[in-house]
């Protein structure tokens, strides 16, 4: 090879690495892009120098590494954005629960103190009005959070989509590009590499290359969402067994929606919202609607035992929203749930969803939050089909089958539907019924009249709720006739006054009315008995008043906590939910730094180093240009030598 030649070849790799560096400076502060080299070789045949490639400075074990860890400090920081919001909602000591409940209960020691005081009724209506409100307030900002992850699904959903249409889209263009020059297009594949990166920020996913070549990207389940040049779709949908959630769906190449789990998708944004929203949002939002339904039904009860200054016992003074029950979309029974509470047993009441799925015709109730398998009241659903566990009473409106599901939710929404339910001052019942808790005679408020033979007359508690009169005939047969009608009940069983007679010795109850029936009437004769109640109001009684000022102190929520314990318990476990995440996100952060710094020393471009490059290949050029010049100097010696 001539002097030429030579030095020709060495212009040619001197501007190729000149470009390459300019390149590389240039694009400095793309995202994605990854520093270029141009490998020279030595030519084959007569010296020289020739080009091999501009090869592109990427490591895949450490660009796996980093998207991993991208991939967990995404989801913790998608978490602790979200915790966090909710930990301010709770421990905000001027917003909060507990100063308002603190309010509330020190106007009932004011009405304790002076209990026919316009003044001190108002402010027990007024703390309790702004304690319900906040109740529904929080209740309305966590759904709000809600609605909110609903949205970020579908969103998260669209820019995956699109991400894997794209990166399906760049691995047939690849392919192309190195068809058409036999080399691998860099900027191609940065782009490439740089959607998989954004991928792995949204969603765990697995990358498996093909022949080197080709990406294929799969669910950690193992279902694909890229195959060579074809993508498959995520949806975002609704959830079978609640039609207010959302969740992800995967549509198959024959066209058919599966819908996945919550659990199998982890990592990255997406992963983030479903471990919050299942972790800590749901969570709180039964926290707090237990909170609501068990502070509201312990008020109401022990307010129904007083009597207020019209001399009339008391009703509830909240209410809140009643249970929600939803059958799933794919159930093959029409079958649908009406769920109430169940006062009786409201210490059962948990915070926490329940699944009922039927096997064999046979209901199996199951935790949500532990995956507990639930005991329930056999008796009462051989009797009438009725589901009664855990503070609820679920009814079943037609035929369920066996694979049938229903998603029940006790408390849920509770708080949104706690209001006060009275207006009047005067209607607070701050005084004793006289109705006490193992049931008797109340005080100076039972009386009866009438010529049945009967004896241990006396009511339960919670009688004459509405201040009622009963009037009682009996007849030589038993036949009985009660004015107005009630529920009757002889030796504990049901009692059918049009088909059922009455014998000596039933022991009977009506309506908390409890006695005993001695002897029936005289042939030809018709015995009555006619039961009232004389409540005396008293304005001054505050026996009432106080005990609903006790129930602060008292385990109302489920059991085993006051209502300030359990609200405190709540703020606690959010707290230390937060305190985890951001020391987690911290530590997870670092790695991620890390492996960020090996990358970039690796792929990023330093412009000090980049700088000599340019210095070094443009002395590089300038020394082959002077090697060509040589070569034509001498030539044309050569020439001039002839003449």
């Amino acid at each position: 090879m001539s002097m030429f030649s030579v030095g020709l070849s060495g212009l040619n790799a001197a501007q190729n690495a000149l470009n390459t560096t300019s390149n590389n400076i240039s694009n400095i502060f793309t995202p994605g892009y990854n520093r270029e080299l141009t490998q020279l070789g030595e030519g084959r045949v007569s010296g020289g120098v020739q080009v091999n490639a501009i090869e592109r400075q990427f490591n895949i074990y450490v660009a796996n590494q980093l998207n991993n860890a991208k991939t967990q400090s995404s989801a913790l920081e998608t978490y602790n954005n979200q915790v966090s919001q909710i930990d301010n909602l709770l421990a905000d000591r001027a917003a909060g629960l507990s100063p308002l409940m603190q309010g509330f209960f020190s106007s009932l020691e004011d009405l304790a103190s002076s209990p026919s005081d316009p003044a001190a009724r108002q402010g027990v209506l007024g703390t309790a009005n702004t304690l319900s409100a906040q109740f529904r307030s929080f209740d309305g900002y966590l759904q709000d959070m809600q609605s909110n992850i609903n949205s970020q699904i579908k969103d998260e959903v669209t820019q995956i989509n699109n991400t894997t249409e794209q990166i399906a889209g760049l691995n047939k263009e690849i392919a192309l590009a190195r068809a058409r020059t036999g080399e691998a297009p860099n900027s191609l594949l940065n782009q490439r590499d740089k959607m998989v990166s954004d991928l792995n920020e949204r969603m765990d996913l697995r990358l498996n290359i093909q022949d080197g070549k080709t990406y294929n990207i799969s669910l950690p389940n193992g279902q694909p969402l890229v195959t060579g040049t074809n993508s498959f779709q995520l949806e975002a949908v609704k959830a079978d067994s609640d039609p207010q959630r959302t969740v992800v769906g995967y549509r198959d190449g024959g066209n058919n929606l599966t819908k996945l789990d919550e659990s199998t998708i982890k990592g990255g944004a997406l992963g983030g919202l479903m471990s919050f929203r299942s972790e800590t949002l749901d969570k709180t939002q039964n926290q707090i609607g237990q909170l609501a339904v068990s502070l509201s039904v312990a008020f109401n009860e022990q307010h129904k035992k007083g009597v207020d200054l019209d001399g009339e016992q008391g009703g509830d003074f909240f209410s809140v929203r009643a249970p929600q029950g939803y059958a799933n979309e794919k159930n093959i029974g029409n079958a649908d749930v009406t769920v109430t509470f169940d006062a009786a047993n409201i210490d059962q009441l948990k915070a926490t969803d329940y699944t009922v799925r039927f096997e064999d015709n046979a209901p199996v109730v199951t935790r949500n939050d532990s995956g507990q398998v639930v005991a329930f009241d056999q008796e009462s659903w051989d009797n009438g089909n009725e589901l009664k566990f855990g503070g609820i009473s679920v009814e079943f409106n037609g035929s369920a089958r066996s694979g049938d599901r229903f998603e029940i939710q006790p408390v849920r929404r509770a708080g949104n539907g706690m209001e006060v339910n009275i207006a009047d001052v005067d209607k607070i019942a701050a005084g004793d019924a006289g109705l006490d808790d193992q049931g008797g005679s109340p005080l100076n408020s039972f009386k009866s009249t009438g010529n049945l033979d009967v004896s241990e007359l006396s009511t339960a508690s919670g009688a004459f709720s509405e201040n009622k009169q009963y009037q009682l005939k009996v007849d030589e047969e038993g036949t009985l006739t009660l004015t107005p009608e009630a529920r009757i009940t002889v030796d504990g069983a049901v009692f059918d006054a049009s088909e059922d007679k009455l014998s000596a010795g039933d022991a009977i109850v009506i309506d908390g009315i409890s006695f005993t029936l001695d002897e029936l009437p005289d042939e030809d004769a018709t015995a009555t008995l006619t039961v009232s109640q004389n409540i005396i109001a008293a304005t001054g009684d505050n026996r009432n008043a106080l005990a609903l000022q006790e129930l602060q102190s008292k385990s109302v929520v489920g059991g085993s906590a006051s209502v300030s314990g359990a609200y405190a318990s709540i703020v606690s476990d959010v707290g230390n939910r937060t305190n985890i995440t951001q020391v987690n996100l911290d530590a997870r952060q670092g790695l991620t730094d890390q492996l960020r710094a090996v990358q970039q020393s690796e792929s990023g471009v330093n412009l000090d180093e980049e700088a000599a490059n340019l210095i070094r290949y443009q002395q590089y050029y300038m020394a082959n240009a002077r090697v060509i010049d040589t070569a034509g100097t001498i030539m044309d010696t050569i020439l001039n030598l002839r003449g």
